[in-house]
């Protein structure tokens, strides 16, 4: 029983430490905005 609680605590704090890395590198870390320009070729556009 002390194995699977320590297990499950172990898994809950690895989870919280990931859910953490990700919220930071999206709220600090803002990309910048850049405009992506693709032409389209005629034939496909005339559907």
């Amino acid at each position: 029983m002390p194995a699977t609680i320590r297990l499950i605590l172990i898994l809950i704090i690895l989870g919280a430490l990931g859910y953490g890395a990700l919220y930071m590198l999206g709220t600090v870390f803002e990309p910048e905005p850049t405009e992506i320009v693709k032409p389209i070729p005629r034939d496909r556009f005339a559907r």
